[in-house]
């Protein structure tokens, strides 16, 4: 969301990276029902445009930590 993406466009962005993923699986990943793989971490990094740390780091409470450069 701090992005502006939709689940579906997220997805689609991970997927043009070359890591297939549905909106489904991504919405499994986010709450928690599906497990989120190193290289699903990476790709939905690199899709949003942060470091993957920032995602493993980001709360509900500190979107602000997705900011490229706000960690």
């Amino acid at each position: 969301m701090a992005r502006g993406y939709s689940q579906r466009q997220l997805a689609a962005r991970v997927t043009a990276l070359g890591r297939p993923m549905t909106f489904t699986a991504l919405s499994r990943i986010e709450r928690t029902v599906r497990r989120c793989d190193i290289d699903d971490l990476v790709a939905i990094a690199a899709a949003l445009g942060a470091p993957p740390h920032a995602l493993l780091a980001a709360s509900s409470s500190h979107p602000e930590s997705l900011r490229v450069g706000g960690i």
